[in-house]
């Protein structure tokens, strides 16, 4: 048997991951659309091995190995991010014990923060989501004691000194004021331990409460505390961009 005689036919590995229908997805190798391993393919009876083969469908990473698996999980307070706890607290390995697939968080919120976790199988992507030099963007909503100057965001995208180095944001918003609080929206990459709380409260705004609501172009939504949904295509695709894949 010959390589080309092995593996799936494309259109139907495009299907299987629900990228389009059968028709569809033949429609768009025709067009010229679909690459395979860096190469455009427009020859319908192209076969591809699905856990080897790197395939973009309009330029965006398509994910189409069954066994990988990409949630995204709204961590309530008081959990930690470990994926079991010696001590007995409640943790995010409590969320997914019922799970075939061994799981692991992508980064860390500490116990007292709420929010996006992205847990998933794909140790490469992984790695490349929590290591500095892809700048993966991460954003929170932090409620802070105080009114917070207009000139704040400003010196906070200028960078601040903290003990273990200077740190700046990518962007830094005012969405809330009330008597005595205020309700920031800040966006980095950073992901030092307890950067934003540290960040805040050096400026002089210590955090009361603190939600990430997006990692990269992955959103929080509306996804219930302690819930979990699986990542559309469209997010893991986004994910795969966010790192240069």
């Amino acid at each position: 048997m010959t390589t080309a005689d092995q593996g799936v036919r494309l259109q139907k590995v495009l299907a299987k991951a629900g990228i389009a229908s059968r028709r569809a997805a033949e429609d768009l190798i025709v067009a010229g659309r679909v690459s395979v391993d860096g190469s455009v393919v427009r020859e319908l009876g192209r076969r591809v091995d699905p856990d080897t083969a790197v395939i973009h469908v309009d330029g965006e990473r398509i994910q189409v190995r069954d066994d990988l698996v990409y949630l995204a999980m709204n961590k309530p307070r008081g959990v930690h991010t470990t994926m079991s706890d010696e001590q007995g607290r409640p943790c995010v390995g409590d969320y997914v014990a019922g799970r075939g697939e061994r799981l692991f968080h992508v980064g860390r919120l500490d116990a007292d923060t709420e929010g996006l976790l992205l847990l998933t199988n794909d140790g490469d992507l992984a790695h490349k989501l929590m290591h500095p030099s892809f700048h993966v963007p991460k954003t929170y909503l932090a409620e802070v004691d105080g009114t917070v100057a207009r000139g704040l965001g400003k010196r906070l995208r200028a960078g601040v000194r903290l003990e273990d180095g200077p740190v700046k944001v990518d962007e830094f918003r005012i969405k809330d004021t009330r008597p005595g609080r205020t309700l920031v929206e800040i966006v980095l990459h950073e992901g030092r331990k307890h950067i934003v709380r540290r960040l805040l409260a050096e400026v002089g705004h210590p955090v009361r409460n603190l939600v990430r609501t997006a990692v990269g172009e992955v959103y929080l939504g509306n996804t219930k505390p302690g819930r979990l949904r699986a990542l559309t295509q469209a997010e893991i695709g986004s994910l795969y961009r966010a790192v240069g894949e």
